[in-house]
């Protein structure tokens, strides 16, 4: 299993020339196992589309059904674990609480985080990638 990060999840649906080679091959890889998607990523889309930051193609109901016919892509729950975890994320990692919220679930879960963002690239205490 793989966990996508927020704007990997867009691009990988809308914009996948701008997912790097290695983000291609590792989501290609779990396509027949799980590609995550946190819950909180939902949370977040709806929020750039509430502030128009970010217009999807379809209304966004119907972007969200949609959003999850991908082979393997599936949501994974807010569970009081990852809810904790998020609190106790070791080292120095920022204070957004999406990106916490994302990266303990990669972290509950052992498995990668696949993103472009360098807040979460330079935390090592996440398997992330590239």
């Amino acid at each position: 299993m793989v966990i996508l990060d927020t704007h990997i999840w867009i691009w990988w649906l809308h914009e996948p020339n701008k997912l790097s080679h290695r983000q291609i091959d590792e989501i290609k890889k779990n396509e027949e196992d799980i590609i995550g998607i946190s819950s909180i990523s939902c949370w977040e889309i709806a929020k750039l589309v509430e502030y128009k930051r970010l217009a999807l193609p379809l209304p966004i109901d119907d972007w969200f059904e949609h959003a999850f016919i991908y082979p393997g892509s599936q949501i994974i729950n807010l569970t009081p674990d990852i809810a904790i975890a998020s609190t106790r994320l070791p080292g120095d990692f920022h204070r957004d609480p999406a990106d916490q919220i994302i990266v303990a679930t990669a972290r509950v879960y052992g498995c990668p985080v696949i993103t472009a963002d360098w807040k979460i690239l330079k935390y090592p205490f996440v398997n992330s990638i590239k």
